[in-house]
């Protein structure tokens, strides 16, 4: 007997059947078949299963048995693999399964997001809409819409893939792509936030990152296309702000107008010490050195106070972004020293840094005193070798530099200087206490 289509036969589930109670209007003829394939189905007899259970499907409503649309799935599963070779047939079938889990979804609520991701599942597996790629590419995004973060993620994977598949043939446009993209990493960051040992989320991350930088959409001329609009529309919307930021950042396009303007809003309405940091590094690649210092001492001061490492190390950065950018000696000399006191472990790079800035200067006066700035940048020379082997050799380098420079005994003899004496050296708005040191 030619075997009907579930396809078919679903039309006449309705609610006429349904209001004649849980197991239709003929409740015998249902439980008969029901009892017939579950027995055989148990015994995992599938072959004389199959006929009872479409006969139950036929007679019973979806409310009989939930294990009645579970089962059938199964085995139409097992009649698609045996269909291969018969193309129209197997489509039918897989029709039918995927009305199934429609069913299941509509009359076991308590299932219906499974039911749906189930679909999903098979609707990839079996390439549910092979000749319209368009079509299954929409019900992929359909349900990622409609469960959102509860979809396996495969489906997030093969939805990106397949809208890469038409953006790349000129089916969809590029906006809808990039919108894809965006939905996609927003839902599987927020899966990862909520069970963040799950190495497959991460790995689902990165390859979905991965198509779309191998997509050829995530041009920058298209980013601002897309974006600029937006944030003209709506330059405070935080959301949008970060997605911008996130979005601009993967594709290496932090040095447009577009993303320093997103980035410097988003701080406006966020601030914090990483978002600081990132302004400073963008206006200090554009040479706005300025600009980029005040934002560096904006995320030194939102700092949390107990991450006191990171405190030295931004203040020691910051020592030397004054020194070699705006030639501010004093500021960066204060600064290093302000890095030191948060943690010991950087003394050695800040006694070597305030050392060349102090060798650095050009000091007014005497023969002496013009050469006194030397004593000061061998005593940090050496300061920085006691606390860092790891600087040793350089400090050591240094501080033979300099003090060839050191003022002759003859000089020094005349303007009443000797060696071992102490002696104050002013320069550059600095002052320290040095020991006169001489050459024979």
């Amino acid at each position: 007997m030619k075997k009907i289509a579930i396809i078919l036969f679903a039309m006449v589930l309705s609610i006429p059947a349904f209001s004649q109670g849980k197991y239709g209007k003929d409740s015998v003829e249902c439980k008969k078949y029901l009892s017939f394939y579950s027995e055989l189905y148990k015994q995992r007899n599938y072959d004389e299963a199959a006929p009872h259970w479409r006969k139950a499907i036929a007679l019973c409503p979806p409310t009989a048995s939930q294990n009645m649309l579970l089962h059938g799935q199964n085995l139409l599963r097992l009649d698609i693999s045996k269909n291969a070779n018969n193309p129209a047939r197997r489509q039918e079938l897989i029709d039918s399964l995927i009305m199934l889990h429609d069913l299941r979804s509509e009359y076991y609520p308590s299932y219906r997001v499974k039911s749906i991701d189930n679909k999903a599942i098979d609707i990839i597996n079996y390439n549910y809409c092979g000749d319209d790629p368009l079509k299954q590419y929409q019900m992929l995004t359909e349900i990622i819409n409609t469960i959102n973060t509860d979809c396996s993620p495969i489906v997030f994977i093969n939805q990106m893939k397949g809208g890469v598949a038409l953006y790349q043939a000129g089916t969809l446009p590029p906006e809808a792509l990039m919108t894809c993209f965006e939905n996609n990493i927003n839902h599987i960051e927020e899966m990862i936030s909520m069970d963040p040992e799950k190495e497959e989320y991460r790995v689902v991350k990165q390859d979905i990152e991965t198509i779309f930088a191998e997509s050829g959409v995530a041009s920058c001329d298209n980013l601002v296309e897309l974006y600029t609009p937006r944030f003209e529309a709506n330059p405070t919307d935080a959301n949008l702000l970060a997605t911008m930021v996130k979005m601009l950042t993967r594709s290496d396009c932090v040095n447009t107008d577009l993303f320093l303007k997103s980035a410097v809003a988003l701080h406006e309405i966020n601030p914090s010490s990483s978002s600081a940091y990132g302004l400073y590094r963008l206006y200090s690649s554009r040479d706005e050195d300025r600009v980029a210092a005040q934002f560096f001492e904006s995320a030194v001061s939102l700092l949390d106070p107990n991450d006191v490492k990171t405190a030295a190390e931004y203040n020691l950065e910051l020592a030397t972004f004054y020194f070699k950018k705006l030639n501010r000696s004093a500021t960066a000399v204060a600064t290093a020293k302000k890095a030191i006191e948060y943690d010991q472990s950087v003394a050695g790079k800040a006694y070597l840094l305030i050392g060349t800035i102090w060798a650095s200067q050009d000091c007014p006066g005497s023969e002496v005193d013009a050469r006194s700035k030397y004593w000061v940048a061998v005593d940090y020379m050496v300061k920085a070798k006691n606390a860092d082997p790891e600087v040793a050799a350089n400090a050591d380098e240094l501080a033979a530099q300099y003090r060839k420079y050191f003022p002759m005994q003859v000089d020094a003899f005349m303007y009443d200087v000797t060696d071992g004496q102490r002696y104050t050296v002013s320069c550059g708005g600095m002052t320290e206490i040095t020991t006169v040191r001489t050459q024979k």
